[in-house]
């Protein structure tokens, strides 16, 4: 699904990135993981055509992303909260991007119906801009817009900051049941190694820019990871 070729980043003569290869298949559910200043958010960002590489490319479902727009169709993402518009309500961002995705106000209905654990009563109907609302409950509302249109790929940055650990949990639940059917490949990055061992079946852990983990997730993961970053 998604194959990442020579891609290097330099700002001047630093090196922030350097991933000679990597290769996630469809329906994975990938982690990373690493350190600030690792890379992670640069590796999202020109995935996502957000940043330009210095050399390399990255192909989604075999389209070269700097090169067509085309994987737009099919990749639901949130990164922080530049991606939303803070001048509409909730209600109102999720029917523009219904609307980009293909839905009508159905459609959109019914998708939004399934969130409304997730959402707490506090996102649906307030009113309130998206602007004004608290760092949590905005990542809510970026998360389920990236889930809007049934994408097959999701990338997400950092989702579980800023959620308190009730809204965290339903996250992960979220999360498990987008890939136990093996059709949504799910890259998820985090500073939470706890939860991204329990929703990642493959971590990778960047340092300085490099890959220096590869791993399948199992029991042992946790504790290889803790020990990794204590050392």
């Amino acid at each position: 699904m998604i194959q990442v070729k020579n891609i290097s980043k330099k700002y001047g003569s630093t090196e922030v990135l350097n991933i000679p290869s990597l290769d996630i298949p469809t329906g994975e559910s990938f982690g990373l993981v690493g350190n600030n200043g690792a890379g992670k958010t640069t590796l999202f960002n020109i995935l996502l055509d957000l940043i330009r590489p210095t050399t390399g490319s990255i192909e989604n479902n075999n389209i070269t992303v700097n090169r067509s727009e085309e994987w737009k169709t099919f990749t639901g993402s949130f990164i922080d909260e530049s991606f939303l518009i803070g001048y509409l309500t909730p209600n109102e961002y999720f029917d523009f991007i219904g609307e980009i995705r293909g839905m009508n106000p159905a459609d959109i209905k019914n998708f939004l119906s399934q969130f409304e654990e997730f959402f707490n009563g506090e996102i649906l109907g307030k009113k309130k801009f998206l602007r004004d609302l608290s760092k949590g409950n905005q990542k809510k509302v970026g998360i389920v817009a990236a889930l809007m249109g049934n994408p097959k790929v999701v990338i997400l940055d950092e989702p579980f900051a800023n959620l308190d650990p009730t809204t965290q949990i339903r996250l992960k639940n979220i999360i498990k049941k987008l890939t136990q059917e093996k059709e949504t490949t799910v890259l998820v990055s985090s500073h939470d190694l706890s939860h991204v061992t329990e929703v990642c079946e493959r971590i990778v852990v960047l340092e300085k820019g490099n890959v220096v983990k590869d791993i399948q997730t199992a029991p042992v993961t946790l504790q290889e990871l803790e020990s990794y970053f204590a050392s």
